[in-house]
C-alpha cells in the first residue's frame, strides 16, 4: 500500500496517509486513503482541485452527502472486501 505525504493548506504541517484506491467519476479524481493499515481503520475520501498556477496536486475531504455516498459506493466496488460506513 503507497504511504503519501499530504500538506495542510495553510501550510503548518503535514499527515501522511496511506492511499487504497484511486478513481476517476465524471472527469473528478478520487482518493480513498486510510491513516493505518488496520482492518477497522478510519478512511476519507478526497477530491483532486485544481489551483492554477500550481504544480502539485491539490485534494479535499468530500463532504457533500451525496456526493461522499456516490464515490464511497464506486469505492466499494472497486474494494471487493472493503465495507465503508458513513
Amino acid at each position: 500500500m503507497e504511504k503519501i505525504r499530504f500538506a495542510f493548506a495553510d501550510g503548518n504541517g503535514a499527515d501522511e496517509f496511506f492511499v487504497l484506491e484511486e478513481t476517476m467519476i465524471n472527469g473528478n479524481i478520487y482518493i480513498l486513503v486510510t491513516d493505518s493499515e488496520q482492518d477497522d481503520a478510519e478512511c476519507l475520501i478526497l477530491k483532486e482541485t485544481e489551483r492554477p498556477g500550481e504544480g502539485e496536486s491539490v485534494y479535499e475531504i468530500v463532504e457533500d452527502e451525496t456526493e461522499l455516498l456516490a464515490v464511497s459506493k464506486v469505492f466499494e466496488e472497486l474494494l471487493e472486501d472493503v465495507n465503508i460506513e458513513m
